[in-house]
């Protein structure tokens, strides 16, 4: 495979996707089509076991598809090789879960300067952008606290900083606020939102809450491992 793919178009473009699990009893993504603009924020909604994060994890190249066709950003990720995956996941895309995933034993600062450790940045640089970050998600004064001793919300923004800390065109959220109470979910949304049109960042959010994908500019709705809408 080659670390250099043909470019195509900037965005998502997805062109029958399958994913199966247990030798093709599970239908995680089943022959999908989905086209996503760059700079959209997307909401891709439905019920628990539709396929969202699995959907997700092949966007993050995380998880590799079984077949079809796959674009994020002119890269088309089903034609790339392994060292062209890791510099994709490391330069494109940033990712944040519903639980932050947070690294237990190192500061808010530090954990935001995680992605920059394997991006060939200064140790000045790191110390410089992850500060930035953290200031720009109110959370400059908490910097030397350990995850223990945030709040879930202030958690889920350390998360996001450490998303951002690359710079990705994409960025990917499953279930942001689903651990958080609906005051700091709003928030995380407020802040998302400001993010996305600032930046141009093309912002997709997997959730099956109503409120969260009333946040975005167009919901795709899934079912079964398929939009079920035209969305593509």
């Amino acid at each position: 495979m080659s670390d250099a793919p043909t470019v195509h178009t900037r965005g998502i473009s997805a062109c029958g996707l399958v994913k199966h699990y247990e030798g093709g009893r599970v239908r995680a993504v089943d022959g999908l089509d989905l086209t996503i603009d760059a700079g959209e924020f997307v909401a891709i909604c439905g019920p628990s076991g539709c396929g969202k994060t699995t959907l997700l994890n092949l966007l993050a190249a995380v998880d590799r598809p079984d077949s079809g066709s796959l674009s994020v950003d002119g890269q088309v990720l089903t034609e790339m090789s392994e060292t062209g995956i890791d510099t994709f996941r490391r330069v494109t895309v940033g990712l944040v879960f519903q639980l932050h995933n947070l690294l237990p034993d190192l500061s808010a600062l530090e954990n935001v300067q995680v992605p920059l450790l394997g991006a060939g940045v200064s140790r000045n640089e790191r110390l410089k952008r992850a500060s930035a970050l953290l200031e720009r998600v109110d959370l400059l004064d908490r910097k030397d606290a350990l995850p223990a001793a945030l709040s879930g919300g202030e958690r889920q923004r350390v998360a996001i900083a450490r998303a951002l800390a690359n710079r990705p065109s994409i960025l990917l959220a499953d279930e942001p606020t689903g651990a958080l109470d609906s005051r700091n979910g709003q928030r995380l949304l407020d802040l998302l939102d400001d993010l996305q049109r600032e930046n141009g960042t093309t912002l997709v959010v997997v959730t099956h809450e109503q409120s969260v994908a009333s946040r975005a500019g167009r919901i795709l709705n899934m079912l079964d491992g398929r939009m079920t809408d035209g969305a593509a």
